[in-house]
């Protein structure tokens, strides 16, 4: 009998369709659209739509970005303007977490009006919630960002 249930639960295992990659990254790039069009277009009250409630972020603290976070500290997290997401990687990992890294290009407004542009390397982790969404989850950023060798 114990062998006839480890055998069911063996072909359960390996005759349940595969996670469709190429649809779940999909919505790890709808995610990612989705964050940076609210940030463009100033809707910072729906991020949470894109990210856990308990979501953390750790942000480059070089110059540029220390002075963009003391300007939109009013902002939260995610003090910017506009950033664009590059993605170099993207991993799912298993049904619910996945991770994102890459390089975005940071744009704020300085005290003196003008638009500044700040680069960083990043790493996401996804968590995709009960109703299949993948949400931001832990972000850790770094100011360097590595040169292609192309």
């Amino acid at each position: 009998m114990k062998a006839t249930i480890t055998l069911f639960f063996i072909l359960i295992y390996f005759l349940a369709p595969a996670q469709n990659n190429e649809k779940e990254l999909a919505k790890i790039e709808e995610t990612r659209n989705g964050f940076m069009l609210a940030i463009k277009e100033k809707r910072y009250q729906d991020l949470t739509n894109f990210t856990t409630s308990d979501m953390e972020t750790i942000g480059p603290a070089s110059e540029g970005f220390l002075e963009m976070y003391e300007i939109g500290k009013e902002r939260g997290a995610f003090p910017y303007d506009r950033i664009i997401m590059t993605p170099k990687e993207t991993v799912i990992v298993s049904d619910s977490i996945a991770y994102d890294y890459g390089t975005s290009e940071v744009y704020y407004t300085n005290t003196l009006g003008e638009q500044k542009l700040l680069t960083n390397s990043y790493l996401v982790i996804l968590k995709k919630d009960t109703k299949g969404t993948w949400r931001l989850h832990r972000e850790v950023a770094s100011g360097q960002v590595k040169q292609s060798n192309n």
